[in-house]
Order: structure tokens, then C-alpha cells, then sequence
């Protein structure tokens, strides 16, 4: 038992999307608490910005261009991680990507690209890292980030939904099948947090109060509320845990007079 059971100090951690919103501050978070940090994404340039900001705060981390739909890709990070750091402990899997749009008006081709992106990308990059953990004496942790449309469905994102809920399916089932490892899987299932392309996609800069009212804590979270979490779950604190999918979502919406 360490004196802070919490801390994910000198642990090596990739983190996907992680150039902005919840992805960048998870990777600072980490940073600040002493892990090394991999950040890998499709768009570079703005993972290095992330780079930049945890290095200035004397943390070290690295980006690297990675296509999670592309196998080679995906192994191609775990290796330049492994190179880097000598090692790894943690992955989040933060990367996803969606369009609104209603079930019958969705093509082939964009309910193929969504399912790829957040869950066939997630399962590549889970196993090139496995392959890796399961060498190490002390094995590692894997964090899935889903959805609440994953959870509970979402009206026009009936193609992400589906990705985001085969994530919690998975996170349950590869938690099962790495547990000799000493591998650990488990889920975050954010709703509403505030990100600049989160409130871009809906047209506004603040969070209008219609999308607040039915929060039972009447707010958007922040994206350190979904970091912190991620913490919790790399840390020796959560060590009897795995397979898990916790909500954050500001409470549960019961509807009127339900009992």
C-alpha cells in the first residue's frame, strides 16, 4: 500500500483524443499528478498544444498522429509509448467522434464510420496495449470512455449510441477475459460536460438554462470531473474494481410521477 493510494505518480499513461476537451484534460491531469503522458490522435497539431502545456508545468509527454480505425496505427503508438517511457500502465480510450442526425436519414457509410471510430478503434488500441500490460509483473489499467447515449440512448445519435453502449459491453467483457493479467477494464459514461465542441456542435458559446433545467443538478459538467475520475480509476485506490461503468452525468431523470 503506497502512502496515497490515489497517486499515478512515475505510471506511463496514453491518452487518445486528448488535444482537447475531456481528452486534454485528462492528460494534464495525469501530468499534473506525475504520470508520463502519450497523446494520441488524428489531429496532431492540437495534441502538441497539450504537449506544450503539460511540459511548461515541468511533466513530460509526447503526441503522436494516430488513426485509431488503423490497426497499425494504433500499435504504432503503443510502441513509441513503450519506447519513450520504458513501459505502460494506463490507457484512455477518449477518442470518439459523431454527427446528429435522425435513424432513417443515416447512410451505410456514416453509421460504419461512427461504429469504427468508437468501437472498433477502442478494441484495437485496448489490444496492442493488453499485449504490452500482460508482459509486465503489475500489469495495467484501461480506461473506456463511453457515453450515456451508450447507456440510455440518444434521439439522432442512434449510430453513436450503439458504438458507445458496444464500449460498455466490451469494457465488461475484456475486464473478464485480462483479470489473470492483472489487467483492470473499466468505463466512464459522461452526459452532459462542457466542451467548446460540444456547445459548437449545438450552436451556442454558454449552455442555454432549457439544457440545464432537466439536470437534477441543474449544470453542465466540468471536464475535470470526468480527469478526476480517471484518476481514481488508474490509482491503487480502485484496485478490487473492473468491468464497471460509472455514470456522471449530474443525477438520474425520472419522469413525472414515475415511482
Amino acid at each position: 500500500m503506497t502512502d496515497n493510494p490515489f497517486s499515478v505518480d512515475g505510471k506511463v499513461a496514453i491518452v487518445t483524443g486528448g488535444g482537447t476537451g475531456i481528452g486534454e484534460s485528462i492528460a494534464v491531469e495525469y501530468a499534473r499528478g506525475g504520470a508520463k503522458v502519450a497523446i494520441g490522435s488524428r489531429n496532431v497539431e492540437n495534441c502538441q498544444k497539450t504537449v506544450d502545456k503539460i511540459k511548461k508545468n515541468g511533466g513530460e509527454a509526447f503526441a503522436q498522429k494516430c488513426d485509431v480505425r488503423n490497426p497499425d496505427d494504433s500499435q504504432s503508438l503503443v510502441d513509441a509509448t513503450v519506447k519513450e517511457f520504458g513501459r505502460l500502465d494506463i490507457l484512455v480510450n477518449n477518442h470518439g467522434a459523431s454527427f446528429v442526425c435522425p435513424a432513417e436519414d443515416i447512410s451505410a457509410n456514416g453509421f460504419a464510420t461512427i461504429v469504427s471510430i468508437n468501437l472498433n478503434g477502442l478494441f484495437y488500441l485496448s489490444q496492442s496495449a493488453m499485449k504490452v500490460m500482460k508482459e509486465q509483473k503489475d500489469g495495467g489499467v484501461i480506461i473506456n470512455i463511453s457515453s450515456m447515449a451508450g447507456v440510455s440512448g440518444s434521439p439522432s445519435m442512434s449510430h453513436y449510441g450503439a458504438a458507445k453502449a458496444g464500449v460498455v459491453n466490451l469494457t465488461r467483457t475484456l475486464s473478464s477475459e485480462w483479470a489473470p493479467y492483472n489487467i483492470r477494464v473499466n468505463c466512464i459514461a459522461p452526459g452532459p460536460i462542457v466542451t467548446e465542441g460540444y456547445l459548437s456542435n449545438l450552436g451556442y458559446k454558454e449552455v442555454p438554462e432549457k439544457y440545464t433545467e432537466p439536470v437534477p443538478l441543474k449544470r453542465w459538467g466540468k471536464v475535470e470531473e470526468i480527469a478526476w475520475p480517471c484518476i481514481f480509476l488508474a490509482s491503487e485506490a480502485s484496485g478490487f474494481m473492473t468491468g464497471e461503468t460509472i455514470c456522471i452525468d449530474g443525477g438520474p431523470r425520472f419522469q413525472e410521477g414515475s415511482g
